[in-house]
């Protein structure tokens, strides 16, 4: 896709775009906020066993842990 610098079109292609970005916005299908996020709730719900970022890593399986402490002198 080319790139379009906006400093280089007219008044009217601009206003043609804006036309176009409000015609393909309206297409689209608008849901409530409030049944998000209970969807998105109820998603993070159902893979919250699985979650590593929610139970944590085991410490067995964990490839970033120390693998030795620090001593200061």
């Amino acid at each position: 896709m080319p790139v379009i610098n906006m400093d280089d079109l007219t008044d009217k292609d601009k206003a043609l775009m804006a036309v176009n970005q409000l015609k393909t916005e309206i297409k689209l299908e608008r849901w409530l906020t409030s049944k998000c996020c209970e969807e998105i709730k109820a998603y993070i719900q159902a893979g919250e066993e699985e979650d590593i970022l929610f139970k944590g890593i085991a410490e067995d399986k964990n490839p970033f842990k120390e693998k030795g402490g620090c001593v200061i002198f």
